[in-house]
């Protein structure tokens, strides 16, 4: 992973290139007062102020040179106006003329993440340094560039090598750095306890076998909270069978385990004061003669039976199981994270995910959350007459809406019936994948509703990012 530690210091009055910053307002005046020597250069830039746009300024010197960037407001950066520069600038320390970057340290370190466990770069540029006299927000800064990271590497990760076991591990990683318990649930124990996660899991390769992992942390005196994530590291489809293109990318299935995991991770290290519970249903949607079947019904932890009408609707399975599990503990909230439908791609696209919620407060609390943070959600309803669409003749509940229609609401009301009306809720159907770049944002796995998540977090618990 990339130390981001190291891109991000202190100002101590060390050698730095100035940036400096513009924007629609700003750039006339700016350019006006600027030497000729500028102008010159800005004009054969083409610079014209714009957003992500920049240009270098010559000095007096032949080895003096500074930037000027383009921003949509210099009074209120967002996340991502600094990050462009973070990936295109040469090696070496920068510092922002007359403001502080704020938010936009975090887009600064993200534009520099590299997946590289496969490929290195022949020709790596070297770190980019920003240095801040805000030093306050510089270790919650590389905390969340951290996290964002973790998701990436995670989801990036082929399912050879990111299995129920690899999930394992990566869980495993986190109670021993932060002092939490760790407990697994597979084999028998997980058919008899977890039926429908066993049921999803158990057509995979011994290797990959179905688990239930479980981190539990911090005071139980403290109030009680749930982060779940769906962890299926592969998703074949099962015997209802994806298309190739389908299963191109779906060693992202695991995407919300990647959330739940790094959320939990900022929680620990940011020392929130709650009694932290996190489970992580962990299979793969394999196919073999073992595989469950469409018709099948299989039981659950809540005693609910479950038709099968697609086994492609399987996150919704393995999540139910896990509910339950949450549920049992009387947490004050739960939060889920999955990529769970492609519905809700056909409706928001790949940028938003869509958050359904039983509790008006947090769901407002977690907009605006995402709003204040670059990390927008939208919310979609929890429309219980589309209930009917989940209707079964056999069993209590089908697993697959009928009809094609509403397809994200009638996954989020499947998971309703595993949750207490009692305890607030919120589920994010979030994609965990960017099928295209943006400065900050590679093409490839990234955390979205991540940060949403951790400042409604940190904001109801007290501590200030």
């Amino acid at each position: 992973m990339t130390d981001f530690s190291e891109l991000l210091k202190a100002d101590s009055g060390q050698p730095a290139r100035s940036i400096q910053l513009v924007d629609g307002n700003s750039f006339t005046e700016w350019l006006k007062a600027q030497p000729e020597r500028a102008r010159t250069a800005v004009s054969a830039q083409k610079f014209s102020g714009k957003g992500y746009e920049y240009a270098i300024l010559p000095g007096d010197r032949a080895d003096e040179w500074s930037v000027v960037s383009g921003v949509a407001n210099v009074d209120s950066l967002s996340s991502w106006c600094l990050a462009k520069l973070a990936e295109v600038l040469p090696a070496g320390t920068y510092r922002l003329s007359e403001r502080r970057p704020g938010p936009a340290m975090l887009g600064w370190l993200t534009a520099q993440y590299g997946f590289e466990r496969y490929r290195r770069d022949d020709t790596p540029i070297g770190a980019r340094v920003l240095l801040t006299d805000d030093v306050r927000r510089i270790e919650p800064a590389i905390l969340l560039a951290e996290a964002v990271a973790m998701v990436r590497d995670m989801v990036n990760t082929p399912a050879a090598d990111m299995g129920p076991p690899h999930l394992e591990e990566a869980a495993g990683a986190i109670a021993s750095a932060y002092g939490a318990r760790m407990d697994v649930t597979q084999g028998d124990a997980l058919a008899t306890g977890y039926p429908m996660i066993h049921a999803v899991g158990r057509a995979a390769d011994r290797a990959f076998a179905p688990r239930l992992i479980e981190l539990t942390w911090g005071d139980p005196k403290h109030p009680k909270i749930a982060i779940v994530g769906k962890g299926v590291c592969f998703d074949s489809g099962g015997l209802d069978i994806k298309p190739s293109a389908g299963m191109r990318i779906m060693k992202k299935d695991m995407g919300g385990a990647a959330h739940a995991l790094a959320l939990a991770k900022l929680v620990m290290a940011s020392r929130l004061p709650v009694h932290l519970h996190v489970l992580v249903p962990a299979v793969e949607n394999a196919i073999s003669g073992n595989a469950f079947r469409p018709g099948d019904v299989l039981a659950t932890r809540k005693g609910l039976t479950v038709e099968i009408g697609n086994t492609d609707a399987e996150g919704r399975l393995v999540l139910g199981d896990a509910l339950t599990k949450a549920v049992e503990d009387s947490p004050e909230l739960i939060l889920d994270f999955a990529t769970l439908t492609g519905a809700a791609r056909v409706a928001l696209g790949p940028d938003l995910p869509a958050l359904f919620s039983n509790d008006e407060p947090m769901a407002q609390a977690l907009i605006q959350a995402g709003t204040d943070a670059d990390d927008p959600l939208w919310r979609l309803p929890l429309w219980g007459a589309y209930g009917d669409m989940l209707k079964s003749d056999i069993a209590d509940v089908n697993n697959a809406g009928e009809g094609g229609f509403a397809g994200s609401i009638t996954a989020a009301l499947f998971l309703q019936k595993f949750v207490a009306d009692t305890i607030a809720w919120a589920h994010f159907d979030t994609f965990a994948w960017r099928p295209s770049a943006k400065p900050g944002r590679p093409k490839g796995g990234d955390a979205l509703g991540l940060r949403a998540a951790f400042a409604m977090l940190q904001s109801r618990y007290g501590r200030e990012a």
